[in-house]
């Protein structure tokens, strides 16, 4: 019914806090590990623009939890294309909830009523909960007043982008984890004539390794402007 992951096996091995860069978000790694140990009861709520780390983060701590013995769900509502309020009332009876892109149910009245309800069950409960967003409550558009009020109290982490060194390590390590070496060539191309935050990076690294294992080709800069040049990465930001 959701995308609620209730054993360890089924978290994405690549989404760890160990393999998260941190860079200006060491203290936000810090926090939410010792919220997934249940050392803190901190309710952290992860602000981020895409490919800030959010989901990383949610899913890490998630997996931190169960290997510190506590139960762990996670829910992505915007991965629900209908019945969140549904979703969000059968959501629960685990130590750790962690709810990723709140922003889906702005505007939506049953299912802020129904987030409204599981923040305050799971105060009753003593359960941890972690929120993440695209922007602080306050700029969600969410019209449940009681909802904003709540989701405002919890401890805010705004997360900051890594610069572009970073950005750039961190692609060349991922494409290196899969076997393809990015030169600096291959980085200044996909950095100048693509969109550079890390989800696009990452969806673009998809698609170079789908092309180069079926074509057998290097990655080099004429191989990413026949793959790309007529698409994603033409389009500036």
């Amino acid at each position: 019914m959701t995308d609620q992951l209730p054993l360890a096996l089924r978290w994405p091995a690549h989404q760890r806090f160990d393999s998260f860069v941190a860079g200006p978000n060491a203290a936000a790694v810090d926090l939410l590990g010792a919220v997934a140990r249940g050392a803190d009861e901190s309710w952290p709520y992860l602000a981020g623009a895409t490919g800030s780390g959010c989901t990383h983060l949610l899913v890490a701590a998630c997996a931190a939890a169960n290997a510190a013995g506590r139960s762990a769900q996670y829910l992505s509502l915007s991965a629900l294309r209908t019945r969140r309020a549904e979703a969000i009332r059968g959501f629960g009876g685990s130590d750790l909830l962690a709810i990723d892109d709140l922003d889906a149910i702005a505007g939506e009245r049953e299912a802020e009523h129904a987030a409204f309800d599981l923040y305050n069950r799971c105060r009753a409960e003593r359960a941890s909960l972690v929120f993440a967003a695209g922007a602080p409550p306050a700029q969600l558009g969410i019209g449940l007043p009681d909802l904003v009020s709540r989701l405002s109290a919890c401890t805010q982490v705004a997360l900051k982008p890594l610069d572009e060194a970073a950005r750039r390590a961190l692609l060349r390590d991922r494409a290196r984890e899969r076997g393809i070496e990015l030169d600096e060539a291959a980085l200044d191309w996909l950095f100048a004539r693509g969109r550079r935050d890390l989800g696009s990076l990452f969806a673009a690294l998809d698609r170079i390794d789908r092309a180069s294992l079926a074509s057998r080709r290097r990655v080099t800069v004429p191989f990413l402007r026949g793959l790309l040049g007529a698409s994603d990465a033409d389009r500036q930001e």
